[in-house]
């Protein structure tokens, strides 16, 4: 071999050596970077949303833009080469201090999106539960500008009065969810536990079908301070409705008065006239009041019967449970008319 082609050969492994040595070191950066905690994440986090149709090199220089990742070219040549590119999929995203640029790429290749929350309190009325739908900024707002009625139609349930038709509980969403699925997701919750409550009910219970008796449950929810009480509270009025006795509950008044009501209840609103007025009108109310919790709804189908026929309120949450009229006439002068009216009396 010429001496001009070993100087050749010396030059041509010099420089694969070279090369090699070079990829070995940005090998090395590379997974260096990969592995990580991103410097730039705040300390209470960040988020990141990925638009539909993005490509890999934009999300990597939008997160360096922002000071979350300091060499985007390290991101966009890892999703290339392993074919995340291809699976990133839109969302929005969270990204907690001490996450790796390596983790970050897995979610977004996952579609892990942040969950926001929505929390249907029990004992709310329908009126709230769309208030709060329309406050969620995470929601696309579909249904909940318009009337009750055409929220039931868009529901595939027109006809129906929306009240306690919701099943209070807290429901996670990714940004984007409509109103009007987190409803129907409320909705159908309810349908469930309605429908497997009634079928456990105790027998002879004087209530035509599970409609009565998440009426019943809804009463049960706002009379109820104390939880061990639903049931008891239950039983007084199943044994009231056996008996043809007016339900007298003021919850059911409140909720007739609407927006007449200011916070305090009078003899007057008692004498008031209005469908929902159980102290006028015999029987359930012609709709639920509020939405009933699962433990409301379980104890108007599985009261606590004691022959019971009337419960006053302490003043404190609980109240005082009494079989005859004399019994309970001595709770109200102890508990309610030396203070005036305050809580529910039946």
């Amino acid at each position: 071999m010429s001496a001009r082609w070993r100087r050749w050969l010396l030059i041509g492994g010099g420089l694969a050596l070279a090369l090699a040595v070079a990829a070995a070191v940005a090998a090395v950066d590379v997974f260096r970077f990969l592995h990580s905690p991103m410097e730039g994440v705040p300390d209470d986090g960040a988020i990141y949303r990925i638009e539909p149709g993005t490509p890999v090199a934009g999300i990597a220089a939008e997160l360096a833009e922002r000071g979350l990742i300091e060499r985007p070219s390290y991101l966009r040549l890892t999703a290339r080469l392993s074919g995340a590119a291809r699976r990133l999929q839109a969302g929005e995203y969270a990204i907690e201090p001490g996450m790796t640029p390596y983790r970050l790429l897995e979610r977004f290749e996952s579609g892990r999106v942040k969950q926001h929350s929505l929390t249907i309190i029990e004992g709310w009325t329908f009126h709230q539960v769309v208030s709060a739908l329309r406050d969620a900024q995470a929601l696309t707002h579909e249904v909940s500008d318009q009337p009750p009625e055409r929220i039931m139609e868009s529901l595939g349930h027109g006809g129906e009065h929306p009240e306690g038709r919701f099943f209070p509980d807290t429901y996670n969403f990714p940004r984007g969810t409509t109103d009007r699925a987190l409803l129907q997701r409320a909705y159908d919750r309810m349908a469930r536990v309605l429908e497997r409550a009634w079928a456990e009910r105790q027998a002879g219970l004087p209530l035509d079908g599970p409609y009565d008796a998440l009426i019943l449950a809804s009463i049960i929810e706002r009379e109820t301070g104390v939880p061990e009480e639903r049931r008891r509270i239950g039983g007084v009025f199943v044994e009231r409705l056996e008996q043809g006795m007016l339900l007298q509950t003021d919850p059911t008044v409140i909720y007739g008065l609407g927006g007449d009501y200011t916070g305090d209840i009078t003899y007057e609103h008692l004498r008031r006239d209005t469908p929902y007025n159980t102290y006028t009108r015999a029987g359930l109310p012609p709709t639920p009041i509020a939405m009933p919790s699962e433990a409301s709804i379980e104890a108007a189908v599985d009261p606590e019967r004691r022959g019971e026929l009337y419960f006053v309120s302490t003043g404190e949450g609980e109240h005082v449970f009494s079989k005859t009229l004399e019994e309970h006439e001595r709770a109200v002068d102890k508990y309610q008319l030396d203070r005036g009216r305050g809580g529910s009396e039946e």
